[in-house]
């Protein structure tokens, strides 16, 4: 096919030796299936900002760090610079999720660097060394959709582990080869510790992924694995190698909302009574 224009400075540059077909055109990016030297790989070009569809950006980069304060200050301010060292981030975001997943021993494409907005990394096939599939394109029997969730729910701890959360896993974000699921697309991928929308993502991905495979094997749609990490999570128990079980008992005691008004009007009686009081000793003062 004819070199795509982003692709044409890393054909000139060596990096890519053909571009083979284009793979898919999602809502951040562009892949493509290249060649380079006598491996077969792909090449996910990113799309400008102004030309992505991915909704509510702003959450999934807060809690993100620099460590250039100039760029951070730039990327506040929203300058050109900042605009453009936002989307530097936003790109990296992927590369250095990929790398973390995968020393946590997560299956994810094996990533070969990013040049200009393009991701070069692992092509994920088949036993037929065909693309693989996602896995919204799979059907499942029993045993595998069940032994797949398995494998998924202990992607997902390790991910909190080494504190990351997907942000946006779904039957369209993972592919299944020859050995089980392999997690793509984590340009969106959030700090644990330092997003305030990190828990919500979280329930979001374990449900997205327990609810697909709920159509195979019913009884999964029962569990509440979302809940039950991250409760392991914050109480600082959660272990990359934790056996969970898929079962939470939650709080069923509703708050006592009227004692807790009591108490924050005891206390602004007792507030007011304490600054009347010093009110009158300073008159007193005064009047001596």
């Amino acid at each position: 096919m004819k070199t795509p224009i982003r692709l044409q400075p890393l054909v000139d540059d060596g990096l890519i030796d053909e571009v083979i077909s284009q793979l898919m055109s999602g809502k951040e990016a562009t892949v493509y299936m290249i060649r380079c030297g006598d491996a077969i790989r792909c090449a996910k070009v990113y799309k400008e900002a102004t030309k992505r569809s991915f909704k509510k950006a702003a959450q999934y980069q807060e809690g993100r760090k620099t460590k250039n304060s100039r760029r951070g200050r730039a990327m506040e301010k929203g300058s050109k610079y900042g605009r453009e060292e936002q989307e530097k981030a936003w790109q990296h975001a992927e590369v250095d999720a990929l790398y973390q997943c995968a020393a946590a021993k997560i299956r994810v494409p094996v990533p070969y660097g990013c040049f200009d907005g393009v991701l070069l990394m692992e092509l994920i096939t088949d036993a037929n060394g065909d693309v693989a599939p996602r896995l919204n394109d799979v059907n499942l029997t029993h045993a595998q959709a069940m032994s797949q969730h398995h494998t998924m729910m202990g992607y997902i701890v390790r991910m909190l582990c080494a504190g990351i959360v997907h942000g946006d896993l779904s039957e369209f974000n993972v592919l299944v080869d020859s050995h089980g699921p392999v997690i793509i697309d984590l340009p969106q991928a959030v700090d644990a510790s330092a997003n305030n929308n990190a828990r919500a993502m979280l329930y979001r991905d374990v449900n997205n992924m327990t609810e697909y495979y709920g159509q195979f094997a019913p009884e999964l749609l029962q569990t509440k694995y979302a809940k039950e990490m991250w409760s392991l999570y914050e109480q600082g128990k959660l272990e990359a190698d934790t056996v969970l079980t898929g079962m939470f008992d939650e709080d069923t005691n509703t708050a006592d909302v009227a004692s807790v008004l009591d108490e924050i009007n005891a206390a602004y009686q007792e507030a007011q009574f304490k600054q009347q009081r010093q009110h009158a000793i300073d008159n007193d003062h005064y009047d001596d």
